[in-house]
């Protein structure tokens, strides 16, 4: 034993099945890996199992867009039983690499691979141990012995070399079971298979909205199509007074999914660490998010599209952002999303890519690793400026969900309206709850909703969220900070209660999440990377890694801690 390397990975999620991989691959036969799961079964996760889906709910990504594991979704349909294609309603002989899938098909996907790793893991040597129905209370580090101790279930004490926290996504609960009509998110979606003749309010706009109008239109009514194989909906008789009404602070819908000319949106691109290092070095420290944006966005268009290069060549974000903006702000939001649909069903049949849109997806993972160089004024910038317009444009609707949204629009059952950034929710403990905000003609509103779904999409977790009290307490890990580059400008922001000072003369934006180098080790209070403590759970460190980019994502995280841990 004194010459294994004892490995703990907390979560058999998509997260922790691509840290696996990493760790199998390198076919180290001196290792020990421990898996933690608090369900019984690996691979899913939350987002592809009955926690985050029903049958109604797919992937927004294809087999050849995602990171390569051990099978080829292709080659793993092949093998599927013919019973469970039906019932997803597949037909292998048609499959290609270009459908997206099924999330609960694609979680036994996952699932299933996690399963040949295992396999390829006892060839090489490397012991493996599953904890199944095992939910980690506690993490101590213990520096002295060169050791963390992990506490499961409040009792079951383990010890490790290396722990690994891939938990993955978390969905907190407020008011949720207290107050009636109250969900604080869609999940798990089975909650929502219910009838309603009323209004719903669903707060936001994003995927996770669309999760929940999928869910709620299978339950109030009917989708058939017809002869021209279009899509309608029509109510249910016991629900004729049901709608959906989306708020979203701008109003705007996602964007659709389109032909990627490069379906790993140019993962080679990212800027280097000499290229980071070096801009760095001439800017007091700080990466230039306008730099970021000038070599991952800008620059790309020179050989691929002079001419939408000179149309943006001189513009900074700002002017980018509000060129971009403007059009889907005049324009009513679903005649836009209609044309859209027509703009990817073209994109998708000439095999021929919205590049723009593409190359957006491709600033968005660029920046996303190196956002914890950025200057807090920067930081602030990406937050109120480029990330509103990325997180519409990279959301890529799967094609069957917009045909949905449309077929309820048309049928007047669902709706959007812009309620601007100071919108809010008073919980009415007996009713539901009044929505407050001011629509598009300045006008104060106010109108209650018997049931009200928070659509938002996985919150930013705090510090003080990271449910690992020993971690917190003995300040292994430490809040997430960015220092402003101007110190006038952090002065003149002291009164908002995300900006503080040392005392020094320097300012400091607090940000979601604990602090972490690039290697995912979590960072302690003298400013010191632990060796032992990595985090690569995405809510928790969402300060430092502002895009959510999904099995991107992990693959990419998983490579940084297993080239440090090996």
């Amino acid at each position: 034993m004194e010459n294994k390397k004892r490995i703990a990975i907390l979560g058999g999620g998509p997260s922790g099945l691509f840290m696996y991989k990493r760790l199998v691959d390198a076919d180290r036969g001196d290792l020990i890996v421990d898996i933690f799961e608090r369900k019984k079964s690996l691979g899913s996760g939350m987002p592809y199992s009955a926690e985050g889906a029903n049958e109604e709910h797919i992937t927004n990504v294809s087999g050849n867009e995602i990171p390569e594991l051990v099978t080829p979704i292709a080659e793993w349909i092949q093998t599927v039983p013919q019973k469970t294609l039906e019932r997803f309603h597949l037909d292998k002989g048609k499959f290609n690499d270009y459908k997206v899938l099924p999330r609960l098909l694609f979680g036994q996907y996952l699932s299933a691979q996690f399963e040949l790793l295992q396999q390829k893991a006892e060839k090489t040597g490397m012991a493996t141990n599953i904890h199944f129905n095992s939910c980690v209370t506690d993490i101590t580090d213990h520096p002295e012995r060169g050791t963390v101790m992990i506490e499961a279930g409040g009792i079951d004490v383990f010890e490790y070399d290396h722990v690994i926290i891939c938990t993955g996504h978390n969905w907190p609960v407020k008011y949720e079971g207290k107050v009636p009509g109250y969900y604080d998110s869609p999940y798990p979606p089975a909650k929502l298979k219910i009838r309603v003749n009323h209004p719903v309010a669903i707060k936001g706009s994003s995927l996770t909205a669309i999760d929940a109008i999928r869910t709620l239109a299978r339950h109030n009514g009917t989708f058939s199509t017809d002869t021209q194989g279009k899509l309608s909906y029509q109510l249910a008789d016991d629900s004729p007074d049901f709608k959906l009404l989306m708020h979203s602070r701008n109003g705007m819908l996602p964007a659709i999914r389109f032909h990627l000319e490069d379906s790993h949106l140019m993962k080679d691109a990212v800027l280097s660490e000499e290229e980071v290092n070096s801009n760095r070095a001439e800017n007091s420290g700080f990466l230039s998010l306008d730099y970021v944006f000038e070599k991952n966005f800008k620059e790309m268009f020179q050989e691929k599209d002079p001419e939408f290069y000179s149309l943006i060549e001189d513009m900074d974000i700002e002017t980018f952002v509000a060129s971009m903006m403007d059009l889907r702000e005049r324009v009513p939001a679903f005649v836009l999303f209609k044309a859209e649909y027509i703009e990817a069903a073209r994109s998708i049949r000439r095999k021929e890519s919205v590049y723009w849109k593409e190359m957006l997806g491709v600033l968005s993972f660029a920046m996303n690793y190196p956002a914890k160089y950025l200057s807090a004024e920067d930081m602030q910038r990406l937050q109120k400026v480029l990330m509103p317009l990325i997180s519409i444009v990279i959301a890529f609707v799967p094609q069957s969900s917009v045909e949905e949204m449309l077929a309820l629009y048309d049928a007047g059952v669902l709706d959007i309206l812009s309620v601007g950034d100071d919108s809010r929710i008073e919980v009415d403990n007996k009713k539901g709850v009044i929505y407050h905000y001011t629509d598009e003609d300045g006008h104060a509103q106010s109108e209650h909703f018997k049931t009200f779904i928070d659509c938002v999409g996985q919150p930013h977790m705090s510090f003080h969220e990271l449910p690992y009290k020993s971690l917190r307490s003995r300040k292994t890990v430490t809040p997430a900070r960015l220092m402003f580059n101007d110190s006038c400008t952090g002065a003149g922001e002291i009164e908002n209660e995300n900006v503080e000072t040392d005392g020094k003369g320097n300012y400091y934006l607090k940000v979601p999440g604990i602090t972490i180098n690039d290697s995912f080790q979590a960072i302690d209070e003298n400013n010191a990377p632990n060796e032992r403590v990595y985090i690569m759970a995405v809510p928790y460190i969402g300060g430092y890694n502002p895009d959510y980019s999904g099995l991107d994502f992990c693959e990419a995280a998983s490579a940084a801690i297993v080239k440090s841990i090996l």
